[in-house]
C-alpha cells in the first residue's frame, strides 16, 4: 500500500520528494514532459503518486489569464423555460471545457446585484444574464462588469450587450393569424407583469395585430402573481361581455397558461369548444390537457446554446458590434383551437 500524504501536497512537496527542481515539476504538469529525461519523468510520477498530489487547476487557469468558469444569472430556476435554457448553456460549456456557476435571482433585483458581485469575485470568464426587469441601478451594475456578458430573453438593445431570445413579434403574428383563420373574434390576453421585456413585446404585438385587423378585438389583463381566483372573475367577465362572439384566451407564457387552464376548469369551460386557448411556451403537460393546448413552442435549448456560443466567442476575443439574435418559434396546433 502506498503511503499517502495527509492534507494537500504542493508542487514544492513533489519537487522535494522527487529531489528535482520545481521547474521540472511544472513542466511535467503543463504537458512539457518531452523536455524531461525518462528518469526525471519517472521520479516526478512516483512523487505525485506517493503524495497523492492534485494540481490546482483554478490557480493554473487564473495564472494563464482565464478561469474556465461561466456565470449564469437566472430569473427563476423553477420556470420550465429557464430549465431548458440552462440545459442548452450547460451542453456548450461541457463541450468546450467550461464549468457553469448558476445563480437563481428569484426575480429579485437585489439578489441579481449580489450575485454579480459574487461572480466577479470568482473571476468568471463571462456571464449570461436572464434577469428580472432592470432599474437604473441594475443597468449600471451590468455595465461595470469587466468580463463579456450576454443577455437572454431580454431585448433591450440600448445596453450594448449581445442579446439572444425569441422573435416575439413574428411568434405573436403567426398565432394571431391562426386564431383569425379559425374565426375567433375576441381575445383575452393574460400576462404576468409586463415589466419583463418579452412579455411587453408580446402584448404590444397583439395590440398591433388587432389594430390592423378590425375583425378581432383584444382585452389585456396583467396579473402579478397569477391568482387563479382573480382569473376566474376576469374570464367570467370576459365571457359575459362578449356573448355572441367566438372567444379565445392568449397567455404570454407557460405560467400564465397553467393558471388560466385551472381557472377554466373551475368554470367548467371546455377548452376548444366553449373557448379557445393559445400560449407562448410548450411545457410537457400542454399536450395532455383536454386534448392539448395550441402553443408557439420556443427553441429554448437553442436559445441557451446560442447565448453560450456567443459569450465564448467574446471570451476568445471577438470584438464585433453587439448582435441581437432572434430565433423563430414553432406553431403547434392542438385541440384547444
Amino acid at each position: 500500500m502506498q503511503n499517502k500524504s495527509k492534507g494537500f501536497a504542493t508542487i514544492s512537496d513533489v519537487a522535494k520528494y522527487a529531489k528535482v527542481g520545481k521547474t521540472s515539476v511544472s513542466r511535467y504538469l503543463n504537458g512539457e514532459q518531452d523536455k524531461l529525461s525518462d528518469p526525471l519523468r519517472e521520479k516526478i510520477y512516483q512523487a505525485i503518486e506517493h503524495l497523492d498530489f492534485r494540481p490546482n487547476h483554478s490557480a493554473r487557469m487564473l495564472k494563464a489569464g482565464h478561469s474556465k468558469l461561466i456565470g449564469l444569472l437566472l430569473a427563476d430556476v423553477t420556470n420550465p423555460y429557464s430549465i431548458d435554457v440552462l440545459q442548452g448553456i450547460e451542453h456548450v460549456c461541457r463541450r468546450e471545457g467550461y464549468m457553469l456557476m448558476v445563480c437563481n435571482t428569484d426575480n429579485q433585483k437585489e439578489l441579481q446585484d449580489s450575485y454579480l458581485t459574487l461572480l466577479e469575485a470568482h473571476r468568471v470568464d463571462g456571464i449570461i444574464v436572464n434577469t428580472a426587469g432592470m432599474a437604473q441601478k441594475q443597468i449600471t451594475n451590468l455595465k461595470r462588469i469587466s468580463c463579456p456578458l450576454v443577455l437572454v430573453d431580454r431585448i433591450d438593445t440600448s445596453l450594448g450587450f449581445d442579446t439572444v431570445g425569441l422573435d416575439n413579434e413574428a411568434a405573436v403574428k403567426e398565432v394571431c393569424t391562426h386564431l383569425q383563420t379559425k374565426a375567433y373574434q375576441s381575445i383575452l390576453v393574460v400576462t404576468e407583469s409586463i415589466a419583463i421585456d418579452p412579455r411587453q413585446a408580446r402584448v404590444d404585438a397583439i395590440k398591433a395585430f388587432t389594430r390592423e385587423n378590425n375583425d378581432i378585438t383584444c382585452e389585456i389583463i396583467e396579473i402579478e402573481k397569477m391568482s387563479v381566483d382573480l382569473l376566474i372573475k376576469v374570464i367570467q367577465d370576459f365571457i359575459d361581455s362578449h356573448p355572441n362572439r367566438k372567444k379565445a384566451i392568449f397567455t404570454t407564457n407557460g405560467v400564465a397558461m397553467m393558471s388560466t387552464a385551472k381557472a377554466l376548469k373551475h368554470l367548467n369551460m371546455h377548452i376548444g369548444s366553449n373557448i379557445g386557448l393559445v400560449s407562448i411556451d410548450d411545457p410537457e403537460w400542454a399536450q395532455l390537457f383536454e386534448g392539448g393546448i395550441t402553443v408557439m413552442r420556443q427553441p429554448t435549448r437553442l436559445i441557451g446554446q446560442t447565448a453560450c456560443e456567443r459569450l465564448l466567442a467574446r471570451v476568445q476575443g471577438n470584438n464585433e458590434p453587439a448582435q441581437h439574435i432572434k430565433l423563430k418559434a414553432e406553431l403547434v396546433i392542438r385541440q384547444s383551437t
